[in-house]
């Protein structure tokens, strides 16, 4: 059993917030994009968040130290759009590995600092996986059904360059998330697989699908069972769902898990739904609330929080994870 499945069995763990929220208040402009090592590069940089984990690193770190001060257990690295496909935004793919090995590096040290002042709350780091900006379920092009802008075979490929870098980097575990069409993650977990094999080792891995909207479904169409049905060949650490919701309506497809499910369950909400300038408006104290109805039903294992929330939320979400256990799984 992993040191993450130990403190499992103990206690509710605290996922951290949103990356990107957090980085926005630096208001980083096109030159510390850059930095000193890209001056010259000869395209726009900015908003390339995974990029500063290079050109400032002492940011990004003191974004995870902000969130394990403020109780979480876990942090994710700043690789959310870090594969090639993600990157060819940019025209950085070569860099790819770097990014995800040094942004897990960076994640790593702030986690060993916060484990040796508190060696019985230890600190993990989370190999953050996003979805790619493309499908490989569904056609880009209205007028051609049948035309894919990636294929899975695309998709298996470059996951596992941003696998083998979040590892090398010091990845504790991996989390598969914001998973929109399942053929995408199906091709990070295959690529996941292959790494273990070839490396005959063993990580932790957890999957986080998102439900788009009211209808229930991810966007690929899955409702939550199909969802979890199609992930279940894998052995997962935890499964669960983040973003696009709040934690209220986001509450009903985690019953809905607990229900079907003996895997662990992670939940990372948004601080509410976005207002009409795409900001979240939650307050710490609302979402803290609310996560107790979660914890009050005994639906999870692992709770962060996604887009919009920041330390001030997660310290909050912390409070109220500790007053409860975890939720038991039967083969536990």
């Amino acid at each position: 059993m992993t040191k993450i499945e130990e403190e499992l069995q103990k206690r509710i763990l605290v996922l951290d917030g949103a990356m990107g929220t957090m980085l926005q208040r630096f208001k980083f402009e096109e030159e510390d994009f850059r930095g000193e090592r890209f001056k010259d590069f000869p395209h726009p940089l900015k908003g390339n968040n995974d990029l500063l984990s290079i050109t400032q690193p002492e940011a990004v770190k003191s974004v995870h130290a902000e969130y394990y001060a403020a109780g979480a257990d876990i942090v994710e690295t700043n690789t959310f759009s870090g594969t090639t496909i993600g990157m060819a935004d940019y025209h950085m793919e070569d860099l790819v590995y770097e990014l995800n090995y040094q942004s897990a590096k960076l994640a790593k040290e702030v986690a060993e600092e916060f484990t040796a002042k508190e060696p019985n709350k230890p600190r993990f780091v989370a190999g953050s996986i996003g979805p790619t900006n493309r499908t490989a379920s569904m056609s880009p092009d209205v007028n051609d059904p049948g035309y894919r802008a990636v294929t899975f075979d695309d998709l298996r490929i470059a996951y596992k360059q941003q696998v083998e870098a979040l590892m090398d980097g010091g990845a504790d575990l991996l989390l598969v998330e914001t998973i929109f069409d399942t053929l995408n993650a199906k091709a990070a977990l295959f690529a996941i697989e292959e790494v273990k094999e070839d490396r005959n080792i063993e990580i932790p891995v957890m999957v986080s699908g998102t439900i788009t909207d009211a209808s229930g479904r991810t966007l690929s169409g899955q409702t939550v069972e199909a969802f979890l049905i199609s992930m279940s060949h894998i052995p997962l650490l935890s499964i669960g769902f983040n973003c696009a919701l709040g934690a209220d309506q986001l509450q009903p497809y985690l019953k809905r898990l607990a229900q079907n499910t003996n895997s662990m369950i992670s939940a990372h909400p948004n601080a509410g739904l976005p207002n009409a300038f795409g900001e979240y408006d939650q307050t710490p104290e609302e979402m803290q609330q609310l996560i107790r109805s979660y914890l009050q039903e005994n639906l999870i294992n692992i709770i962060g929080g996604c887009c919009g929330t920041t330390p001030d939320h997660i310290k909050l979400i912390a409070e109220v994870a500790s007053e409860f256990k975890p939720r038991l799984v039967a083969n536990s």
